[in-house]
């Protein structure tokens, strides 16, 4: 299975533009961060082939999607707001568990904020949240911050961080130098690449 992690800034570079990148990447699983726009992700999961959840419903959005491309299928998916910070904007997880034929898989994404205690605090909320969820389990997203920083220690005692020791720099787009996007894992699943 490919996993692919991205922040999409609200579609800023188009849904084509988009598009191309993941039909060049060719991920099993997408998650997207700043997704935000319900009828871009529709249009981009159309162009892609791929089914999504998201957490773009009611007044509690979270602004997260999971989408997944055939024969793998959303089975089940629940969104939580993380605990409310003045004048942040809101941050969330958003959960699936997909299947594809006996492989089961629950799958999670999320967006941590720009401060410190934020992204702690919501760190440890994630971790609780998930702390139930069946395994193997996928946790990725943008956390804001390099591994070793607090929230991103966090998850990684936790969950095995499949960039560990690899470089993975994801930040800036056009000259990477730093890495502030992840994917974790659970341990009974082996990390090819």
């Amino acid at each position: 299975m490919r996993v692919m992690v991205w922040n999409v800034h609200g579609f800023r570079a188009g849904v084509r533009a988009v598009a191309a990148v993941v039909q060049e990447a060719q991920p099993d699983v997408l998650l997207l961060n700043e997704a935000r726009f319900r009828w871009r992700l529709r249009r981009l999961a159309r162009r892609l082939g791929m089914r999504a959840h998201h957490g773009m419903h009611g007044r509690r959005r979270v602004p997260n999607a999971i989408l997944v491309r055939p024969p793998w299928r959303i089975v089940e998916g629940w969104s939580a707001p993380l605990s409310p910070t003045r004048r942040m904007k809101r941050r969330g997880l958003v959960a699936a568990n997909v299947r594809h034929g006996g492989e089961r898989l629950t799958v999670a994404c999320v967006h941590l904020g720009v401060s410190d205690p934020e992204r702690v605090r919501h760190a440890r909320e994630v971790t609780d949240m998930l702390a139930g969820a069946p395994p193997p389990l996928v946790l990725g997203g943008d956390l804001n911050e390099g591994p070793d920083r607090p929230a991103a220690r966090w998850i990684a005692e936790r969950y095995f961080d499949t960039f560990a020791g690899n470089g993975g720099d994801t930040f800036p787009a056009t000259e990477p130098r730093a890495r502030i996007d992840y994917v974790f894992v659970t341990e009974d699943l082996e990390v090819t690449a």
